[in-house]
Parts: structure tokens; C-alpha cells; sequence
């Protein structure tokens, strides 16, 4: 047993020996050599849950690994993090989620991500295999008093990938202009889901090329999420709180709350096979949702946005639609909600309170060229700074929304 342990910790050792080596010719991806014999990194990394304090790390390898993160404040990488899960460090597998926690906020990071391939086991030994490493990158954590931020949002991409650098690089929202803190993929960036490199092609990737190494971003559940033999999979590739769709987190000035509109199907509907429980699902959700519009972080703080993909008004008849009407209107009107953020229509629009909603809403467009959309939003401590602006240039809708009096 000891001699086992002390053979594990002199390969950890080894492990981290080479990670500190440049990588290779074929690592890099200058040799000719087969990706498909030898591993690599199939996406990332991507930053999920960012807090002033902590931050999730995603990557996928193609090979089962021992996978971890070297990173420090500055410019130095001292510290090291693995996931683990019940006492046993993660490994032999593909999709790696470590979370960096105890960061100093306001504070710029580095780091690079490492994976050395599992080759198989032996009896209680682990035979390991070559180890590859990623560049550099950084992120800064949030001030704890942050005071303003910027963020953009997407909604109803459908498997066209290209809209993200299309949007991004006509507002010159990339390279060393990347004028926003996080980004949000407000539902249905596919049409069905039905394999991994659907969601690395269509949506980890592009993201990960132009910012997502360096700044998190958000995907919410959309009802097209919901579609495909591959969907009950989708958790496993993004950090959502608890492991849910719907949670609410504070940015800066804004609380944000996350809600989850589910499929705009009844739950009887021959599409499923009968395996959906939406209905009992929103249910949950509005019982959660009460709780968290009483609650401190929601009640002192300067603006309450809601981010949901099918809006409960303004977004036709469906049992969706409807069921999401009855039992989150409600509780929304009644909890002096700043702005509400959705899509699912594909015809961009806001809407000024009405009757039936006391708050703004703001329906973002579709996938299709002349109907596609970029939601800009600046937070400040005494106003909220929207903008959506079309794919030609054109602002489609905006509001300037003051503090309100407590």
C-alpha cells in the first residue's frame, strides 16, 4: 500500500514536470500525426460561474484523462486545482469542470489547463499516458463592490454558429475590444440536440475562439434545449448552480434571476414519447421563485433582471407561454422586477409595462439575416443602459432605466 502511494506521488511528480515543458511538435498541432491516436484538447478551456472569489474551468479532451488547472494571481501559475467528488480525485474521463475558489476579487489571474491520458489500469496501478497543456490565459475575478459592468446577449442562434463572430466582430467586440464582462446564450442555440459535437461546433467552440477562455458566459435553457436524444446530456458541459437550470446570482449592482420556460409543448405531446414533466417542473421553479424574491441579495439590490427564454407575455398562446404566464407573472409583478430579458419569438420587440407586466421586456430576434440580434446592457448603481442592435447596425430597441426608489 505504501509503495503504491509513493509510486502515485513520484508520477504526479513526473505529471508536473511536464507540464511545465513546451508542448510538442504533435501536441501542438504541427505534425501530421493522426488526432485521432493521440490525445488533445477537443474544446476549451471555457470559464463558467464567475464570482469575486471563484471561477469554474471547462475543457474536453478527447481521451479519458487526469486533468488539472496551474494558475495564480498575476503573472505567476504556483497553485494547482483538480476536480474531486466524494474523496476521489476526477479522472478517467473526458469533461473536465475544476472551480478555482478562495481568489482575490478585482484581481487578474493566469492559468492553463493540463491533461495527462488514463492508458488503462492494472489492478489498483494507473497507467498514464502523455501530458498536454494549453497557452496562457487570464481572467480578472469581480470587485467586490463592483460598481458597473457590460455583458451581451444572444438568443435563438439554431445551430448557426457563425452569428457569434458575425454579431461580435461588426461591433468590433473582439481581439483587445472585447467591451463586455460576460456573455449570455439566452435559449435555443440548436435546433436538436443530438450529439457532443453538435454543442462543441455550434456553440463551446466559436464562443471559446473569440472570448470564453478568458470571459465566462451563461446558456439558459431554451425549449429547442429540451429536443433530441442528447439533451438530458447537456448539464455535464456547462457549471450551473446546484446543477439546475433555474438559480439566481449577483453581479455588481444587478440580481440576476435565472428562469427556466421549459418546452412550449404540453407535456402530452407525441413529439417526447411521453417523457416530459415540464408542467411539474415549472411548478418547482415558482415555489423556488418565491423564496428568492424575498430573499436579502434580491431585496438589496439596485436592479432585478430576469433572464428567460420564452417571455410570459408577448409571446403567443402556447401551453408554454401560458403555464409560464400563471404561475411566474405573478410573483414577478409583485417583486418590482427591473427588466425581463427573452427570446423564442424570433421578431425582436420591447415592451413597455403594461397592465399585465409592471416591468420592461425585451424579446430578441431570430437566426436569420435581418431578424438577428445583439443585446447590449450596461449596469450601473443608477442605471441600466440597454441597447439591441441588428445585424445591420440598426437599434431595434432600447431603454435607460433609473434606480427605483426602495
Amino acid at each position: 500500500m505504501l509503495s503504491d502511494r509513493r509510486s502515485f506521488l513520484e508520477k504526479m511528480s513526473q505529471i508536473g514536470a511536464l507540464s511545465l515543458l513546451p508542448l510538442s511538435a504533435a501536441q501542438a498541432g504541427d505534425s501530421n500525426a493522426s488526432l485521432e491516436e493521440k490525445n488533445h484538447f477537443v474544446a476549451g478551456p471555457y470559464l463558467q460561474n464567475m464570482g469575486t472569489n471563484e471561477v469554474t474551468i471547462m475543457w474536453i479532451t478527447h481521451k479519458n484523462s487526469f486533468s488539472w488547472v496551474e494558475y495564480g494571481a498575476g503573472t505567476y501559475t504556483s497553485k494547482r486545482e483538480f476536480g474531486y467528488n466524494n474523496g476521489l480525485i476526477e479522472a478517467n474521463n473526458r469533461i473536465n469542470k475544476v472551480t478555482l475558489s478562495g481568489l482575490n476579487a478585482g484581481t487578474e489571474h493566469k492559468y492553463k489547463i493540463v491533461s495527462t491520458e488514463i492508458t488503462g489500469y492494472k489492478g489498483s496501478k494507473v497507467e498514464f499516458g502523455d501530458t498536454i497543456a494549453s497557452a496562457m490565459f487570464g481572467f480578472k475575478t469581480p470587485a467586490e463592490n463592483e460598481e458597473e459592468f457590460k455583458m451581451v446577449i444572444f438568443n435563438d442562434i439554431h445551430d448557426r454558429p457563425q452569428i457569434i463572430p458575425q454579431l461580435l466582430y461588426r461591433h468590433g467586440y473582439t481581439g483587445n475590444n472585447r467591451d463586455y464582462d460576460f456573455v449570455v446564450f439566452n435559449g435555443d442555440c440548436f435546433d436538436w440536440v443530438t450529439e457532443e459535437i453538435q454543442m462543441v461546433n455550434h456553440l463551446i467552440k466559436p464562443a471559446t475562439d473569440i472570448f470564453a477562455s478568458e470571459i465566462p458566459f451563461i446558456l439558459t435553457q431554451g425549449n429547442h434545449e429540451c429536443r433530441g436524444s442528447f439533451s438530458r446530456h447537456i448539464p455535464a458541459y456547462y457549471a450551473y448552480p446546484e446543477n439546475k437550470y433555474y438559480y439566481a446570482f449577483t453581479r455588481g449592482p444587478v440580481r440576476f434571476v435565472v428562469l427556466d420556460s421549459g418546452e412550449d409543448k404540453t407535456d402530452d405531446s407525441v413529439e417526447y414519447g411521453g417523457l416530459s414533466a415540464f408542467d411539474r417542473y415549472r411548478e418547482v421553479q415558482k415555489k423556488w421563485l418565491e423564496k428568492e424574491v424575498e430573499s436579502t441579495d434580491f431585496k438589496k439590490a439596485d436592479f432585478r433582471i430576469v433572464l428567460i427564454h420564452i417571455s410570459p407575455y408577448h409571446s403567443g398562446d402556447w401551453h408554454g407561454t401560458l403555464h409560464c404566464r400563471e404561475l411566474f407573472g405573478p410573483v414577478l409583478n409583485k417583486a418590482k422586477i427591473d427588466l425581463q430579458i427573452s427570446g423564442h419569438t424570433h421578431r425582436y420587440a420591447t415592451h413597455e409595462p403594461d397592465a399585465t407586466h409592471n416591468y420592461p421586456i425585451v424579446i430578441g430576434g431570430g437566426p436569420l439575416e435581418g431578424k438577428r440580434t445583439l443585446i447590449k446592457l450596461h449596469a450601473t448603481k443608477k442605471h441600466l443602459d440597454l441597447k439591441m442592435i441588428r445585424d445591420d447596425g440598426e437599434v431595434v430597441g432600447k431603454f435607460l432605466l433609473a434606480k427605483k426608489g426602495k
